[in-house]
């Protein structure tokens, strides 16, 4: 199994805001710290907001937060918030009946099986496991280092 940029991103997006409870995270420092595109992380923000995973801050000194405690945030659901699909094989979709073992496959029990397990590991791990007790991260994503105005650059 594959999981896509999108569920990449946003993992790490929650990563960097759980680093970062005590004021909002703007959305073009997350993106520098992954050298990713702000407009595709705009459009990941939009997915964790439908999900209940962050939060938005309007204002100058808005940005993004997460919407609960990163100890009630299970990477199995974040990747169901990011997934479009969890399709392992054709026969997965089952609209298509284009195989004539459909009815009796044991490849496709198989494949089903085989990703309730991925999820049920996925499901026992948090977005707190993944960012605290790391006395790198916030070093990492350089939340420490001091931005530079641009006026005072001049």
């Amino acid at each position: 199994m594959r999981l896509t940029q999108q569920t990449n991103y946003a993992v790490r997006a929650l990563m960097y805001c759980a680093a970062n409870p005590e004021r909002p995270s703007k959305v073009a420092d997350i993106a520098s710290s992954f050298d990713m595109s702000e407009t595709h992380l705009f459009k990941i923000m939009k997915v964790l907001v439908d999900a209940n995973l962050i939060r938005t801050i309007r204002g100058r000194n808005g940005g993004v937060m997460l919407a609960r405690a990163p100890e009630t945030m299970t990477v199995g659901e974040v990747v169901r918030a990011a997934e479009e699909s969890f399709l392992l094989a054709e026969c997965f979709d089952s609209g298509r009946k284009d195989c004539p073992l459909i009815t009796s496959c044991g490849f496709n029990g198989i494949l089903h099986e085989a990703l309730e397990a991925f999820m049920d590991v996925l499901d026992t791990k948090t977005i707190a496991d993944l960012s605290e007790d790391r006395p790198n991260l916030r070093h990492l994503l350089k939340m420490d280092v001091p931005k530079v105005k641009a006026a005072a650059a001049s």
